[in-house]
């Protein structure tokens, strides 16, 4: 990581809890936006979003729905971050504490784990240092539906419902956490967008766990980019439109499905990485949470904002008090 973008977060900065719990609306977050072009930070409301787009900017959101991915036994987690393309999946195995959960550095190869339910997972081999391949005795969706819950990690202090783990545009389950920057979008915001002139068109991509304790580049996760939505990307920015990716998971499908320079149809496994040399072909701002030191999201940043602009935004968060983490305020970068 670039000492550019290295800072420590304060934990009073963290978000224990969804907004609503303060008694906000999940628009009610704050929004930072960062201007390349003039170099401009701004403090706004996220609900002021359609007053900053312009008629004729696209908006392309994440319409992967979140899973109940936490297996919990008595004093082990495990955590289903992605089903891979031969039917195994890969899992992580976490110490249940008073709290939440802690990295689980035990396990081996072959090692049967029974799971509520009756049902047995198998340990085949590590896929990275904190990653397993596994195999469950049944369907794995089916078995979250019924034996799973919503995964949380320490910083948020209780258990809350599936729902609030849920995007006003998810509806194909299968990401492990919640594509979090479209958390604070409501059903009226985004008819507000709509009358704005603001185009919204939908991607998928499911998202796999994020351990916050780990430095890890990511995995190849699941992506799919519609022939319309691909061909909305490209019409806009012919037209001199702003494509605005609501997410780094939206910036990670829409890059890998422009590897010729514009974006085409695309579906299947990605492994890109998007970083500050090679940059970014298909957007022109994102809408993101703020991220942890360590996390590699903060290359993609680096790569739309530039490490200058990024880091005086982070600064401008840390000063400001804004909230971390996926009930926390938000970062719009132009």
């Amino acid at each position: 990581m670039s000492p550019a973008v290295d800072f420590t977060l304060p934990a009073v900065l963290e978000a224990h809890e969804p907004p609503e719990a303060r008694g906000l609306g999940r628009d009610g977050v704050r929004m930072l936006v960062s201007r390349k072009d003039t170099g401009e930070i701004a403090h706004r409301a996220f609900r002021d979003l359609p007053g900053i787009l312009a008629p004729g900017d696209l908006l392309v959101v994440n319409n992967s729905a979140t899973t109940a991915a936490a297996v919990r036994l008595d004093r082990l987690a495990v955590h289903f971050s992605g089903e891979l393309p031969g039917g195994e999946w890969l899992v992580e195995l976490r110490s249940r504490t008073e709290r939440g959960t802690v990295p689980y550095t035990g396990g081996s190869p072959g090692e049967w784990l029974p799971l509520p339910g009756q049902a047995t997972l198998r340990l085949l081999r590590r896929e990275t240092p904190r990653l397993w391949r596994a195999e469950l005795d049944r369907d794995v969706p089916g078995y979250l539906r019924k034996h799973g819950v919503p995964i949380r990690y320490s910083y948020v202090e209780r258990d809350w419902p599936l729902d609030h783990y849920q995007t006003v545009f998810g509806v194909t389950p299968g990401s492990a956490e919640m594509p979090s920057a479209g958390r604070p979008f409501t059903a009226e915001l985004v008819t507000a967008l709509v009358a704005r002139g603001v185009v919204v068109a939908p991607v998928t991509l499911h998202t796999g766990v994020a351990s916050p304790e780990k430095d890890e580049p990511p995995y190849p996760e699941r992506f799919r980019v519609t022939e319309s939505t691909a061909r909305l990307v490209n019409l806009t920015r012919e037209g001199g439109g702003r494509v605005v990716a609501v997410g780094t998971t939206v910036v990670r499908a829409l890059e890998s499905a422009a590897r010729t320079g514009v974006v085409e149809a695309a579906e299947g496994w990605t492994s890109h990485v998007v970083t500050p040399s090679e940059g970014v072909r298909a957007v022109d701002g994102l809408i993101t949470g703020l991220h942890e030191p360590r996390s590699s999201h903060l290359m993609m940043l680096s790569a739309v904002a530039g490490r200058e602009l990024l880091s005086r935004s982070y600064q401008a968060a840390l000063d400001g008090g804004y909230l971390w983490h996926e009930f926390g305020d938000t970062h719009l970068i132009l």
